[in-house]
């Protein structure tokens, strides 16, 4: 299962990023994270559906000095076959 995500509110300069990741790691969940010109944060991640529902809770937690104010998931529907790791952008 393939998920993407965009997160708004006070998301960059707080270490979201590498929070993100942090947490793929934990779950198995493999990706990217991004910053957006906009000020949103986006992520993507692939992994089983029970470890991407524990990755959207933590994404819409965040590291402390974060503020989520909107969070949204869009399923993508092609799967990257034998992905690894997850990438900063």
């Amino acid at each position: 299962m393939r998920k993407r995500y965009l997160i708004s509110g006070r998301v960059q300069g707080v270490g979201f990023r590498y929070f993100v990741r942090r947490a793929a790691g934990r779950l198995g969940v493999t990706g990217w994270v991004r910053n957006l010109a906009s000020g949103e944060v986006e992520a993507e991640g692939q992994g089983a559906e029970e470890d991407l529902e524990m990755f959207e809770v933590e994404l819409r937690r965040g590291p402390p000095g974060s503020l989520v104010t909107e969070f949204s998931v869009t399923g993508v529907s092609d799967e990257v076959r034998g992905a690894t790791g997850f990438s900063i952008g």
